[in-house]
Formats: C-alpha cells, sequence, structure tokens
C-alpha cells in the first residue's frame, strides 16, 4: 500500500479531472474480487461493493481522488511528474488506506452485510458528493445505514485518533458579489455610476457580521477573498465590481441564516446605490455532522487498536466535502494524528506519512467488523 501510495503520489489529477487515478484503482480493485465495481459515478468516481450475501447492514468507507494545484516542493523520489499540481492534502494516502480495507476483504471476509469503498472525486471544490449522490446509479448502492471517512491531521500526536459528536468540520461556502453601473469619465465621475462605495460597504459588513468566536453558537467569518473594481484606465471612472467572500458557520442552519442576511443586506445596498445586482454561490461544503452512535464506534475501534483518543473541543474550521454524506446518512469522520511536526496540509513540502497506512486500515476494518458482527 505504501508503493501504490507513492505511485498516486507521483500522478496527482485536479479535481473533475481524476481520470486516470479512478482507472488505476479501479485496476487494482478488480483484484480484490469485489461483488461489484461502478465506474464513473458523477464524473471520476467509483464504488466497489464486498458483498457477504447474508443479511445485515452497510457501511460505507469513503476517500478521495483529487489533488490540488500547488507545486510540490519536495524533491523524493515520488515526487508529483505534474508541475504545479501535488497531493497536499493526504489523498493518496487516504486512497491506498481504503484499498487496503478491500484488500483485507478479499476471499469473501465478510460474515453479514456489505461494504462500500467509495472513491469521490472533485472533494477540494466541495463538488464531488453532490455530484455522486444525484448520480442516479448511486442508489445502487443503498440502503446505507453508517457512512465513515478519515483524514489525516498534522498539528496532532502520529496516530491518535481525533472525533467528536455533531459538527466536526465546518459549513464552508464561498460567494461571488457582482455589482453593474455604468462608466464616466474620471473628470466627471458624477455622470456615471460607480461601485466604490458599495465596494468599500460590503467589506466593512463581513466584519459586522463575523462573529469569530469559535466557542460561540453563533461563530461565524466572512473572509474577503478577491476585489475588483474597473479596468487600470485612469481617464476612465469604474462602472463594474465584484467582491468574492468565504462564509463559515458551525452548522447548516447557522449558514442558511447567514447567507439570508447577507443576501438581504446585498440587495438593499445595490438599490441604494443605484447598482445592479448578481450573486453567484460556489465551492459549497456542508457541514459534516457526526453522529453519536457512529462516534461511539470510532472511539471503540481506537481502543482496540490501542490507538490515543482525543474529542476536541470544537469542531475544525476547514470545509470536507464529506460532510454532504453526513447531512444524508448516519455516519462520521474522524482525525488520524500525522505528526505534531508534521508540514501542514496544503503547504509545498507537505507529504502524507506512511506510517499512517496501517493504523488507517485497521480502524477502517475494526469499525466495519463492529457493526457487522
Amino acid at each position: 500500500m505504501a508503493a501504490i501510495r507513492r505511485e498516486l503520489h507521483r500522478r496527482p489529477e485536479l479535481s473533475g479531472r481524476e481520470e486516470q487515478t479512478a482507472a488505476y484503482i479501479a485496476g487494482l480493485l478488480r483484484r480484490f474480487g469485489p461483488s461489484a465495481l461502478l465506474e464513473g459515478i458523477g464524473g471520476t468516481g467509483l464504488a466497489a461493493v464486498f458483498d457477504s450475501g447474508r443479511p445485515g447492514p452497510t457501511v460505507l468507507f469513503r476517500a478521495e481522488l483529487d489533488a490540488l494545484p500547488i507545486r510540490e516542493a519536495n524533491s523524493f523520489e515520488h515526487a508529483s511528474v505534474h508541475h504545479g499540481i501535488s497531493h497536499k492534502c493526504g489523498h493518496d494516502g487516504h486512497i491506498a488506506i481504503l484499498l487496503g480495507l478491500g484488500q483485507s476483504l478479499a476471499g469473501g471476509a465478510l460474515q453479514r452485510g456489505r461494504v462500500v469503498l467509495l472513491f469521490q472525486p472533485a472533494e477540494e471544490i466541495g463538488a464531488g458528493a453532490e455530484r455522486m449522490l444525484h448520480d442516479a446509479r448511486f442508489e445502487q448502492l443503498f440502503p446505507i445505514d453508517f457512512a465513515f471517512a478519515l483524514h489525516n491531521l498534522p498539528g496532532f500526536p502520529k496516530g491518535q485518533v481525533i472525533a467528536k459528536e455533531g459538527a466536526f468540520t465546518a459549513a464552508v461556502q464561498s460567494l461571488i458579489i457582482r455589482l453593474e453601473g455604468k462608466t464616466a469619465h474620471a473628470g466627471e465621475p458624477e455622470k456615471g455610476i460607480s461601485p466604490a462605495l458599495a465596494i468599500a460597504e460590503i467589506l466593512q459588513e463581513t466584519r459586522r457580521l463575523s462573529v469569530n468566536a469559535p466557542e460561540s453558537p453563533d461563530f461565524a467569518i466572512l473572509t474577503p477573498i478577491h476585489v475588483q473594481m474597473g479596468e487600470v484606465a485612469y481617464g476612465t471612472a469604474a462602472g463594474y465590481g465584484e467582491v468574492h467572500l468565504t462564509l463559515r458557520t458551525w452548522t447548516q442552519e447557522s449558514m442558511a441564516h447567514l447567507s439570508a442576511r447577507l443576501l438581504e443586506y446585498l440587495d438593499n445596498l445595490a438599490a441604494r446605490h443605484l447598482l445592479g445586482l448578481s450573486t453567484e454561490w460556489t465551492d459549497i461544503f456542508r457541514a459534516t455532522q457526526n453522529e453519536a452512535e457512529a462516534v461511539r464506534i470510532i472511539g471503540k475501534a481506537a481502543e482496540a487498536n490501542g490507538l490515543p483518543f482525543l474529542n476536541p473541543a470544537q469542531p475544525f474550521r476547514w470545509g470536507e466535502d464529506f460532510g454532504a454524506f453526513t447531512q444524508r446518512f448516519r455516519g462520521a469522520m474522524f482525525g488520524l494524528g500525522a505528526g505534531e511536526n508534521h508540514p501542514a496540509l496544503h503547504q509545498p513540502d507537505y507529504d502524507f506519512p506512511d506510517e499512517l497506512l496501517e493504523p488507517g486500515i485497521r480502524m477502517f476494518h475494526t469499525i466495519a467488523g463492529l457493526i457487522l458482527q
């Protein structure tokens, strides 16, 4: 599995373009003799079903296919061969763990029920989970009783299991705000309609709406990401502007409330400034909501494997596309510590630690066994 992980690391592919990665995984899965192998779900996604042929629950485990548009700084033998693209979130390791689980299930190891190995595309842009869920072929996997995923977590002791009930990762989504006015001569700006003051007000409003207190149930962060106004033409007063924001809250309910409040504010703002307004949501990550029984099972699996368990006080602020699955199925995501001094996720010198492959496989195998025993 370490060799497979490194081969995946050498040949990363961006979100929605994971054709070669998916084909490589499908070839390996066929060796394990799954009961069914479904390909092309939601684009490049695939699912391997291991069915005991006897009644029992269905447990789904998910890994991610995509890499990031980050230039690798490492020079080891398995460094990315694709310039500007690399596995800087550890999805290569997550895939290898799921393949290791598949290998352990080969030859009819299940006593009852089913295990589904799901390989999801486009996680990094918050699109792949919904594409899979809305693909009619995904319904062939029903019913799904539990869904699990893990994510390696630099900054925590290597091999430590991290999980909590309720929100585990934030709800995150981005908004593109387009403001349409009218250009004018820079010497006669009063003859045009400029978005400048409206943009300034939006940036101030993001601070007023933010509650950057993780312990608060009203936690919310509105982060300005990108601002554009007019052109570099010094004789022309701008007539068009854009503001890109990222919003994050702990729950979907809070996100719905914040989004509605922001859109109402923007409608009123545009009307006051006589501007045309259009908005577009993008990169939507649902909150990962960990179900209590699923977290209890994760804790038991950690204990059975002699791995330390941590129940963090607060959710993680990053978005995770697995939230789309926990909004629909009972389940949970847990973290697996990658080392307290390990390079952080999305940094150019990050690499998934191969030492996590074995505990990750054992955790998934034990979770399946606790549910299907």
